[in-house]
This record gives structure tokens, sequence and C-alpha cells, in this order.
């Protein structure tokens, strides 16, 4: 079957809001990396860097925006929803209300923290990667792709941190949500890196 430039660029609209809630909903488990304490929420952020980037590069900066705020709008209801659900008077019959309050019941604070990192970052990422596009003459593909993630996701990472950690214990200093930020964004520029083959390949799936 032959797929139309529309419905793929529906289909990358699909993934990009599907890794979103993937990453805010499932983002609450904690795993260890090479030693390194970080949330599973960690392999769907670069799914989003990749995919506007992909978008730019064959459709432009005004597509690739479109996506961020469709992908907000979505969020913040999939946050309002998980709330309501939380609160609502729990039957006599179901005894799960504290697992599933544990499980999806993230504090306000880390929803606001990530819903102005996601927002703020995204559309760096886009501003920075046509201002790339224009000054290479839409050349070095692989140089605009990571040099915007590599800020972006920098930018996403400091701000989450610091609105989502920032004093919530004595320990939470400014050098400390540092020595979190730094290795956390260091595997975000790996998978930035490791990805780059995809980004050619997206753009060549989009364009065919």
């Amino acid at each position: 079957m032959k797929l139309s430039k529309e419905f793929k660029t529906d289909l990358l609209l699909g993934l990009f809001v599907g890794s979103l809630i993937l990453a805010n909903t499932l983002g609450t488990k904690i795993t260890t990396i090479l030693g390194v304490r970080v949330s599973v929420g960690i392999f769907f952020i670069p799914i989003l860097f990749l995919v506007t980037d992909i978008v730019a590069e064959v459709h432009g900066k005004k597509k690739a925006r479109s996506f961020v705020y469709i992908s907000l709008i979505i969020l913040v209801f999939t946050l309002i929803m998980i709330f309501v659900s939380i609160i609502l008077p729990v039957n006599e019959t179901w005894g799960n209300q504290e697992a599933f309050e544990s499980v999806f019941g993230a504090t306000m604070r880390m929803m606001v923290a990530s819903i102005i990192a996601f927002l703020i970052s995204q559309l760096h990422d886009v501003w920075s990667f046509d201002f790339w596009k224009r000054k290479t003459k839409g050349k070095y593909l692989w140089l605009r792709n990571n040099l915007s993630t590599f800020v972006s996701q920098f930018i996403d990472t400091t701000i989450f941190m610091f609105l989502a950690f920032y004093k919530v214990a004595p320990k939470f200093t400014v050098p400390f949500v540092f020595s979190l930020i730094i290795p956390y964004w260091l595997f975000k520029v790996a998978f930035a890196l490791i990805d780059t083959p995809l980004c050619y390949l997206g753009v060549k799936w989009l364009k065919k």
C-alpha cells in the first residue's frame, strides 16, 4: 500500500503525541543506566525532537510548531483527566486506589514543570533547526539536527529539574540540581547522536 505524505505526517503526529504521553505517564519509574539514576521517560524524549526535526525539514517550521501546540493541548487534557480520575470516589468493591495514585499521582509541581519544559524546549528546537537550516542553506542535516537537539535537550532538562525539584529538600541546592542535570542531559545527547541516521531515513521516507 502506497502511503501519502499527508498520512505519513499524521502518523508522525501520532508518534509524537504518543511519545509525549508515555514520557509523562511511564516516566514515574526510575531505572539505572551505567550507574546513573534516570527516568524511563528518557527513552521517549529523543523521539519528540527527532520527529519535529523531520517535520521541520520536509514541511517547514510552521508545521513542526503545530505539532508542539497540538501535543501541548492533549498533554494538558491528559493530566487533567488523570487528576479527575484520582479524586473521583472509589467504589467499595475496588481496592486499588493507593496503587492507582502511586502510579498516576504525580505531584502538581512535576506536572507543571513537565508542561513548561516541554513547551519551551520544543519551540526552541523548532526555531533553532530552522535558524541553522537558513544559515547552512539547507545543507548538513546531521549538524542542524544535533545542534538544535543538544541545546533544546539541555533547556528541557534544566527547566524541568529546577521547577520540579529545586528546594523540595535542603540538599536540592543549585549545585546539587546541576549534578542531576548534567548526566541526565549527556544521556540525551548520546541518544541524539545515535538517532541521527533515523533523521535522514525519516526525511527520505516522508519526502518519498
